[in-house]
């Protein structure tokens, strides 16, 4: 199966790359979305998240969850390959990771609006995430978004046969006029 291509531009990469362009995944997205979620996933938690979830994080579990969860997940296109993406469940923002070569370029961002933007379309008030409360990094990103830190939660992450409570920061959209 063929990958579509947005016709919609959504900011532009680094110096001499064309725009970045954002479209709904297809199942063909996902080895690169299950790629690019594990190895985020691994640099945003080591050490931030009980053992029990990261034992449960293999890499045929992320596999596995990116086939599972393509039809709520924008995939942003670099020139060869998907450089990011965000997964959405309904007034949640569930997932966002960039390829380790998309960072700092803007594609958080604008994959974040668009996240936004379909969790408003939805007629939802506001958009929500969480963040495990160890990764500084992503805390930080929010917080440059506007996003609002409401404090901790234990967030419930799912595991086969149940969850694993991690202590996490519920960010919110900013309110919109």
């Amino acid at each position: 199966m063929s990958k579509p291509r947005s016709q919609r531009a959504r900011g532009t990469g680094r110096a001499g790359e064309a725009s970045l362009v954002l479209r709904p995944a297809v199942v063909a997205d996902a080895s690169d979305i299950a790629r690019i979620w594990r190895e985020g996933w691994l640099d945003a938690h080591l050490g931030h998240v009980p053992a029990e979830l990261v034992a449960a994080r293999t890499s045929a579990s992320f596999e596995e969850r990116a086939i599972d969860r393509i039809a709520g997940t924008i995939v942003a296109d670099g020139p060869e390959a998907a450089v990011g993406f965000v997964m959405i469940d309904g007034d949640q923002v569930d997932q966002l990771y960039l390829d380790r070569s998309a960072r700092g370029a803007g594609v958080g961002a604008a994959l974040l609006a668009e996240a936004e933007r379909i969790v408003l379309s939805a007629g939802h008030r506001q958009a929500w995430l969480a963040v495990a409360s160890g990764n500084e990094a992503a805390r930080r990103f929010y917080a440059r978004q506007r996003w609002i830190d409401e404090g901790v939660i234990a967030y419930p992450a799912p595991v086969p046969g149940g969850v694993v409570d991690v202590d996490c920061h519920r960010f919110v959209s900013p309110p919109r006029a």
